[in-house]
């Protein structure tokens, strides 16, 4: 029996079927594509490359790869992002300024459990940056006012908010000398914190390094053009300051005595991630917090602008992407080599570590408590 063959109506029925279906992908592909591109060209934002030098990765004697195995949780609920951690030793105390505004008064404990967490002072603001001053009143650098002084009594003061006829956007780190001076970082002139990714991605050095001096209430600028200016310490023998560029994954020292006074080099650069406060532990080491590891997905980010301003849009569209990961605290020391790195993959924006006996404490911009890892039992160890 002859086979019947499809008669040329149904041939060109099915013809026009798959060219409507292939249009309609086309349509789903291109479409995206087209408003992205569109989306792209009229977007005003304008990243700039970034002079950063690619390097080996550091190597680093001594890790602690998974350090929330052994990680315990203070205040869990209680200390809605505790970014920075200054610490009283008489009275076995940690202060911790939060998202809410608040600065937080944790007891320390031999438990964890047993940790207390008191609300002392509401500064409003988003205070980032905490030290002890010489006079033991808590100096504050709140990201919206500016730099303050909370006094034993709950007393809050503003001591600066601008230099050079800029207001602060960004009052980030913060560290203070023995004669009094105060040192601290504007991250950025241009942007506020809630805007900081956009600064980050712009890639542009907006950050300042200042001095205020309480005998004579003098704000200076001691270095300019910072990208993303972040934690300060003074250098135990005072000569200089260090102080971190986010961006550029490095530590930077300002010298402030001696010879060299007012001059800037490398403190440690090629970082295994992307540095936040710096604290020294009066031991012979500083302690470097890293908000996120260096990852390929951030290296290709800080590499190239177009793909910086690509993000910058899906931000403010949809919101960005959480890829924050292997976050942790890097020791080093006087000269900045490093000695131990304590991360973690599960870890993200941790914003400063602080040795505490034989404890490292870590603070977080956005967990709603602390971290802490016994350094005697979960040591960071040769590969």
């Amino acid at each position: 029996m002859a086979e019947s063959k499809p008669s040329s109506a149904t041939t060109a029925s099915t013809t026009r079927r798959s060219l409507s279906l292939l249009h309609g992908l086309l349509l789903l592909v291109v479409a995206p594509v087209a408003m992205a591109v569109l989306f792209y060209r009229l977007d005003d934002f304008d990243p700039a490359p970034l002079p950063i030098q690619w390097l080996p990765s550091m190597v680093v004697p001594k890790r602690n790869g998974h350090m929330l195995l052994g990680a315990e949780i203070l205040g869990l609920g209680l200390l809605p992002g505790p970014e920075d951690l200054a610490y009283d030793a008489q009275s076995g105390v940690i202060y911790t300024g939060c998202a809410d505004g608040w600065i937080k008064r944790v007891k320390v404990t031999e438990s964890a459990a047993d940790a207390t967490v008191e609300n002392w002072v509401h500064v409003g603001g988003r205070p980032l940056g905490l030290v002890l001053g010489l006079d033991n009143q808590l100096l504050v650098a709140d990201a919206e006012k500016g730099l303050l002084k909370v006094t034993r009594e709950g007393v809050v003061d503003l001591l600066t908010d601008e230099a050079e006829g800029l207001k602060f956007r960004l009052t980030d780190g913060l560290d203070v000398a023995d004669d009094g001076i105060i040192y601290f970082t504007d991250a950025s002139y241009k942007y506020s914190m809630v805007e900081a990714m956009r600064d980050i991605l712009e890639g542009r050095p907006h950050g300042r390094l200042m001095s205020f001096d309480p005998s004579i209430n003098r704000t200076q600028v001691l270095v300019r053009d910072l990208y993303f200016a972040n934690g300060v310490a003074v250098a135990p023998d005072q000569s200089f300051v260090v102080f971190c560029e986010s961006i550029m994954c490095r530590c930077r020292r300002y010298y402030i005595q001696g010879q060299r006074k007012g001059s800037v080099e490398n403190f440690i650069d090629n970082l295994p991630g992307l540095p936040d406060n710096i604290r020294y532990d009066g031991e012979g080491h500083y302690w470097i917090a890293l908000f996120t590891a260096v990852a390929p997905y951030w290296e290709v980010i800080l590499r190239y602008p177009f793909v910086r301003k690509g993000l910058a849009i899906l931000h403010k569209l949809v919101g960005r992407p959480h890829t924050e990961k292997d976050a942790g605290v890097l020791a080093v020391d006087l000269e900045g080599k490093p000695v131990a790195h304590y991360y973690d993959p599960a870890l993200a924006l941790v914003t400063s570590g602080i040795k505490i006996g034989k404890h490292l404490y870590c603070g977080s911009l956005l967990n709603p408590y602390i971290t802490r890892l016994d350094l005697a039992q979960h040591p960071a160890l040769a590969l």
